[in-house]
């Protein structure tokens, strides 16, 4: 079998189609030795290697062996039956992986976004528990400065000057303050703040229409509305709470590691080899 480029494998089952250096990955693990018919667990029958374990299990055992890295869904679950797969294969550095099963699960995502109106001005506070997806929200909006005159702010339009972006606030790494609207300056001069939320174009001044845009946005992203409720009725703020359950990042085996070496998984594989 070791000059055979494609590898066919009916895991209990489930029918897989692979390259051959693909299972070889690991040299010293059970799929590889397979090959060489040097494993009495895997049967060749019609030119397919046949074991009866987990189909469903496998494909997360086969997409290891193609990418190094262990990238599970969210509502995965079974991190000891995979392991326990893993380990059946010879597969050490993955069983090692999934032994880190804090790292692997999804993680739930708040974020409250505070809205208010004040004169004629809408001030918007996003607080949330993940800084990254703050820094996110930060990269894709924008707040735009300009000033007319005479006008009120309900008839305010972008004007043909150019408006020159402003910097967020953001009083930490976990929160970030915009506001739109309108307000004196000078004389009758108004100050005119506009906000733009990517991959909309539009510049908007009503706070409300910026609200409905910030909303289908974090909607987009895959957080559902929880609760809203009113923090002061006097200063009408109203508290919009989102969640999420958030993917973690894909687990890697160290590029400094070579396949088939591990220093728990040496031991684990050790152990299994003494039980034969």
């Amino acid at each position: 079998m070791s000059g055979r480029e494609v590898v066919v494998l009916n895991v209990g089952g489930v029918r897989f189609v692979t390259r051959a250096p693909t299972l070889q990955q690991f040299p010293e693990s059970r799929l590889a030795r397979m090959l060489n018919n040097d494993d009495r667990e895997f049967k060749l029958v019609n030119g397919e290697f046949f074991v009866d374990r987990d189909g469903t299990l496998f494909s997360y055992i086969l997409d290891f062996l193609r990418t190094l890295q262990v990238s599970l869904p969210t509502d995965f679950s079974d991190f000891g039956r995979l392991q326990r797969e893993a380990e059946f294969y010879g597969l050490y550095p993955l069983a090692d992986l999934l032994s880190q099963e804090h790292l692997l699960r999804p993680r739930q995502e708040i974020l409250e976004v505070r809205f208010s109106l004040q004169e004629m001005q809408a001030f918007f506070q996003i607080f949330g528990s993940c800084s990254a997806t703050v820094e996110t929200l930060a990269q894709q909006i924008t707040v735009f400065a300009g000033q007319q005159a005479g006008q009120s702010w309900n008839s305010l339009f972008p004007s043909q000057k150019p408006l020159i972006p402003l910097p967020l606030e953001r009083p930490s790494h976990h929160d970030l303050v915009v506001r739109c609207g309108s307000d004196y300056s000078a004389g009758d001069q108004f100050v005119i703040r506009y906000v733009s939320i990517k991959p909309d174009n539009r510049k908007l001044i009503n706070g409300p229409n910026v609200l409905g845009l910030l909303l289908d946005t974090l909607f987009r992203d895959g957080f559902r509305l929880i609760s809203t409720r009113t923090v002061s009725s006097e200063e009408k703020v109203e508290c919009y709470s989102f969640e999420r359950m958030k993917r973690p990042t894909g687990l890697t085996l160290a590029a400094h590691q070579p396949p088939g070496t591990s220093g728990a998984a040496g031991a684990k594989r050790s152990q299994a080899q003494e039980g034969k």
